[in-house]
Parts: C-alpha cells; structure tokens; sequence
C-alpha cells in the first residue's frame, strides 16, 4: 500500500514524487511533493542569478540544450589568466564560457580547455552527494517527453509522473527525470493551474513547449546544518517543506527505499533552491574531497550581492570553505560581474558568489 505524509509550511513552491506509467502516455502517481518556486519577498539583499555546470565538449552541449530543450545563446566567451586561476581555484585554466537563456533564467556552460577534469561517477546515483539538477517548467508534458524521445535522451527516472487528485495540495503536477550528454540530471516539470509559480500558467498560453528553469534541488546530509548556511548565514527564506516516500518516488529518483525531507527556499528574485536530504537509504556517497570546478559533477548556483566584501569577511568567519584564493576583480567584467569568489556549502555544492 502506498503511503504519503506531508508536512508543509504556511507558502510552498514546487513538487517532485514518483509514478509508475505505460509510454507514452503518462501515469498516475499517488503522492509526492517537492518545492520549487512562487513569488515570496526576502528581506535579504541576495538573489539568485544562474547555474553553471562544467561540460566536455561545448558544441555537442551547445546542439544538445539549444535543439532539445529550447536554451539560447545570449554570450560566447574565452578567457585565461591569473584572476580566473584564482577564482577558480585552478593553475593555467583556459576556459570557453557560454551563457544560455529559457525564459527568464539563465544557464552557464564552462569547458575548461586546460586543465580538463574528471568525468562523472558512472555510477553515480540520485542520493549521492554530489547530485544537483534544475527542474525545467514545461508547458505540456506530453509534447516535452516526446521531444526527449525523439532525441534519444538517457534516462534518470524510469517514466513521466501525475500526481493523483488524492493530494490536494500537488494534484496534477507531473515530473520526469534525464540526463544530458555529459550525464548532468534535469527534470522536466508540468504545473496545472493553480499550482506553481503563476508565471508558468501564463507562459504556458504561448507556443513554447520548454519555459524556463523552476529551481535548482541539491542533496544535502543534515537539513538543520544547511538551513544554518543557506538562511541563517546567507539570507535565503525557507518557504516550504515536505517528505516524500512511496515506490512513486523511487521511480523517480530510481533509488530503492527513497524517503526524503525536502525543503524549499528562495531569495528576492530568481529561481527556487530546494534541499534533497534522504532520510533512506543512508548509503548515499560524500562529495568527493578531490573535487575541482574543471570536474564534470562540479555545478554552481550563482549568487549576487551588494557589498560581497562584507559577505565574504562573513563566511570567512564561520569558516566556510572557500575555493577561490579571495575575492578576485574580473578583467573588463568578461563574465558578466565586476568581482566574485566561489566557496562550498556543507555539503560541497559550490556557490559563486558576484557583485555587479
């Protein structure tokens, strides 16, 4: 028998659970619950920006989120020298750095050219540490599945999801699970009316089938410990909470036993950051202590400040592991910020943070 038990906050955002279903028509869930976004005003001065990941070869990501996810290229960028050393944290990097748009968000795609890093785990899985996808609102989900079919895209669940009517509070929002050629997970994810963010409702009128980016969602160990780091220490809002269990959502997450505390925050504007903390199983894998930004799993949420002195001079206090040498000034503000520095969580995500 199925069972579900939600515990949620006065505002919530977005859903993620699990489905079983024939292809290609999409199947009924029967629960679930994630968070993503919904306009909530933040009294801090940090907003999320983008999210950046490092891929291998940037013509074959470029043709691959360009022709099957509807992303365009708004920027086109080679860079080398100390400063970027520094920020990255990195000897003689040479990087090619393009910036992507959907919607009103926006994703960074680096190829280092030198030094290159390590591929992703190739057995990496859902409740390992490392993990880290953003959900991509779509209008349709049919049309969207589709579309991935026709391409030929690895899966990372094991078909599209609905949450049944049972559920209240997620009725009808539906969810799926890929990779893309270098094995980073996104989500497709489908908000009916009246759940969501509004703007999804209103950009789903349009022709567009792919709409924008909902959230970022990383698995993490310890919700309390990274609640201390993301609000308490950097000034996100938590705005939701869930758990979520069921054989639903191990087809999505394709972890047997999956149960997670899922909590969902935001900042003043930009996309959601949701927590992924697996109560079961326990046998997820640390992020690995080697790891580098020329690294194939290395992912970063780009955050932006107004006095990043301040902040830094702050995390340096609580003893937050940086990754940049300092706060470093960006030659002729070629990656789009005047200074930045990236640092990991507690759990090693790495954020980047900028000041404008």
């Amino acid at each position: 028998m199925l069972r579900f038990h939600q515990l949620v906050l006065p505002i919530l955002f977005s859903l993620s659970w699990g489905v079983s279903v024939p292809t290609p028509p999409i199947a009924k869930a029967e629960e679930g619950f994630s968070v993503s976004s919904i306009n909530v005003k933040s009294e801090s001065e940090i907003s999320v920006d983008s999210i950046g990941i490092t891929v291998s070869d940037m013509d074959k990501s470029l043709r691959f989120y360009t022709e099957v996810i509807s992303f365009q290229k708004i920027s086109d960028t080679e860079v080398w020298g100390n400063s970027y050393d520094r920020l990255q944290g990195i000897f003689g990097v040479r990087m090619r750095v393009v910036k992507l748009r959907l919607g009103d968000e926006f994703l960074e795609l680096t190829e280092y050219l030198t030094p290159r890093g390590k591929p992703i785990p190739i057995d990496s899985r859902s409740n390992d540490r490392w993990f880290q996808h953003i959900a991509i609102a779509v209008s349709d989900m049919d049309k969207a599945y589709a579309i991935l079919r026709q391409f030929k895209v690895q899966y990372a669940s094991t078909a599209p999801q609905t949450i049944p009517s049972s559920n209240k509070v997620a009725a009808g929002i539906q969810a799926f699970y890929f990779k893309d050629p270098d094995g980073h997970n996104l989500e497709l994810i489908f908000f009916p009316e009246g759940k969501g963010d509004r703007k999804w409702q209103n950009l789903g009128k349009s022709s567009s089938i792919f709409l924008g980016i909902d959230h970022t969602a990383i698995v993490i160990g310890d919700t309390n410990r990274s609640l201390r780091f993301y609000r308490d220490l950097l000034g996100l809002r938590l705005v939701g909470e869930s758990q979520n269990f069921g054989i639903e959502q191990e087809y999505l997450n394709h972890v047997f036993g999956a149960r997670l505390q899922i909590s969902g925050l935001r900042s003043s504007s930009g996309m959601g950051i949701e927590f992924l903390n697996y109560l079961t199983p326990g046998d997820g894998r640390p992020f690995p202590a080697d790891a580098q930004a020329n690294d194939l799993l290395h992912w970063q949420t780009t955050l932006i400040v107004k006095d990043i002195l301040a902040i830094a001079q702050k995390l340096r206090s609580e003893g937050t592991k940086m990754i940049s040498t300092d706060v470093i000034g960006i030659p002729n503000q070629s990656l789009g910020f005047k200074r930045g520095f990236l640092i990991r969580d507690p759990d090693g995500h790495a954020l980047r943070i900028i000041e404008r």
